[in-house]
């Protein structure tokens, strides 16, 4: 999944859990069974639900620091082809650029 993508991802969970413990705050005076029940499942599947997200972000943090790794290795092992790309990569966003 794209970098941006998951970020992106994230902070709309991140909002969703927000919104739905702003929710529960609201209703925490609501009186009835069937109300505390609702309350009590939803607690529970936002914690779990945060509980994921945090796992998921450590793992995308994993995933970056051993891309970085790779990139980071790669560069060292090959400077000149590396020049090459970056030169390269930046001929193309300058004629991009320039045409704007």
């Amino acid at each position: 999944m794209h970098e941006a993508s998951t970020q992106k991802l994230m902070d709309d969970l991140r909002a969703v859990i927000a919104d739905a413990e702003a929710l529960m705050a609201a209703t925490a005076d609501t009186a009835g069974t069937e109300v505390r029940e609702a309350r009590a499942r939803a607690e529970e599947t936002l914690d779990q639900a945060r509980v994921r997200l945090e796992s998921f972000e450590q793992e995308l943090q994993a995933h970056a620091k051993a891309a970085l790794g790779d990139a980071d290795a790669y560069v060292r092992e090959n400077p000149w082809q590396s020049i090459g790309i970056a030169a390269a990569i930046g001929l193309v966003l300058g004629v991009l650029i320039g045409r704007r």
